[in-house]
């Protein structure tokens, strides 16, 4: 249980334990300052392999949500994050359902064929593809029985001898011909059914021989680009290659082929599986990737621009954790401005361990402070013995409210919460929240008002 207060006072009690570990005191721990080591991640939750596109002015964001504390035996349902401005990024349920229970790795984009929409996710180890009749979903297998069996069934992607294969990721060329890539550099054409491939499976020829997963395609200004993962860990990096004449190739190997890698004086270690995307209607692309994090499956994403030469060639990225910010103008409420804020426990500081470079150093803090920063990368978490916490939002005088959004660490869990307010401190009136689990994010509340005026 996790509850939250916000005063003028508002209270918020969430309903899944989280993460963390060894008593302490709030007031010991909030004896220090300590500044967020994690900057502005993409969205307000723990996710890795993104894939981002814009469908009518809303930019989409499919991936696969880490944090559930198995590592690669396990990981969230799959949900979609939306947002109409690239800052604020919300997602209710889940796009998939009958892959909800599944291990569902590396969805691609979602891309738009014969009227519906098609996205090939990484499902049990195995590359699936889906069909809907909308972005949001729900999406269903688009071959066979819409359900998944241990460890793959006849609906596989691939119909060839050997069916397995993770990451796939679609394009669809100025021709509508459509070509699907996978990990250890494979592409193959797809039918126009988008869910027959090719007989004939080729391999992308790199000059980098490293094991490789992750592919990223795109086309601009009738260049081709096909981009590769080397490694993994906090040495994960991409290198590319062009083509000028087709997505089979033949390829160019630009000299400086390293996009993005390790940058220890930014703090960004081991930026991996992602995409490139533009904005609808610009020459303004951007390079989403996952960042090493709190080693294998506890990974945020975070977004910079991707640059070119004018000979076509990419610039090496310059990784920050700052974030893009607003990629579209979008009204949104004013935002009130908190004067103090405390909980009743706060979760000990937590030192990662490198795994294989001996330069990587992270300690992570969960101090109440970081629930208001602003950035989705912190996150205030309480005691991991702490059955009744909670989270104190004073606005350092009496102020009428319109609307709560609470966003809750592990959100694809589902969260229940109880939302008091007060005027003194002392005497808390309920205003909102649910007792029912819900999976989404934020939770939203259109507060009473009685209790916001004297």
């Amino acid at each position: 249980m996790m509850n939250i207060k916000l005063s003028t006072y508002l209270l918020v009690a969430m309903a899944t334990a989280i993460t963390a570990c060894t008593p302490n005191r709030q007031e010991e721990s909030q004896a220090f300052k300590v500044d967020n080591p994690f900057g502005n991640a993409l969205v307000p939750d723990m996710i890795a392999d993104a894939s981002i596109t814009e469908f009518d002015g809303v930019f989409y964001c499919y991936a696969t949500t880490d944090g559930y504390g198995k590592g690669l035996e396990t990981s969230g349902p799959p949900t979609v994050w939306k947002s109409k401005d690239f800052v604020n990024w919300s997602f209710e349920g889940s796009y998939f359902p009958s892959a909800t229970d599944q291990k569902y790795w590396a969805p691609s984009k979602a891309v738009k064929a014969n009227g519906k929409y098609y996205i090939y996710p990484t499902v049990n180890g195995y590359m699936y593809a889906a069909v809907a009749d909308c972005p949001d979903g729900p999406f269903r297998l688009a071959r066979g029985e819409n359900k998944f069996e241990l460890p793959s069934t006849s609906s596989t992607f691939l119909q060839i001898d050997n069916r397995s294969g993770i990451d796939a990721e679609v394009f669809i060329d100025d021709d509508g011909q459509a070509y699907a890539f996978w990990g250890r550099r494979c592409v193959a054409k797809l039918d126009k059914d988008m869910i027959t491939l090719n007989d004939k499976v080729d391999t992308i020829v790199t000059p980098r021989k490293a094991y490789s997963e992750g592919p990223v395609f795109f086309k601009r200004k009738g260049i081709y680009y096909y981009l590769y993962t080397q490694g993994g860990d906090e040495r994960y990096q991409y290198a590319y290659i062009m083509s000028r004449v087709s997505p089979m190739g033949p390829y160019e190997i630009p000299e400086e082929d390293i996009i993005s890698t390790t940058d220890y004086k930014q703090g960004v270690f081991g930026p991996g599986h992602g995409c490139v995307f533009n904005v609808e209607g610009t020459d303004d692309y951007y390079f989403a990737y996952l960042e090493f994090g709190r080693r294998s499956t506890n990974r945020q994403t975070y977004v910079n621009r991707l640059e070119f030469n004018d000979d076509g060639t990419i610039r090496q990225v310059k990784l920050d954790m700052k974030g893009v910010g607003a990629l579209r103008k979008v009204k949104r409420d004013k935002k009130i401005k908190i004067d103090t804020i405390y909980a009743s426990s706060i979760a000990q500081p937590l030192d990662i361990k490198p795994m294989k470079d001996s330069l990587f150093k992270r300690t992570e803090y969960f101090v109440p402070e970081f629930a208001i920063d602003g950035a989705n990368g912190s996150r205030w978490m309480p005691d991991c013995n702490d059955r009744d916490n909670w989270i104190v939002a004073d606005l350092g005088c009496v102020k009428k409210i319109h609307r709560s959004e609470v966003y809750f660490v592990r959100p694809t869990a589902g969260h229940a919460y109880v939302l008091e307010g007060s005027v003194d401190g002392k005497n808390w009136q309920p205003c909102g929240g649910h007792l029912d689990k819900q999976m989404k994010s934020p939770h939203n509340d259109t507060l009473q008002q009685r209790w916001l005026t004297r």
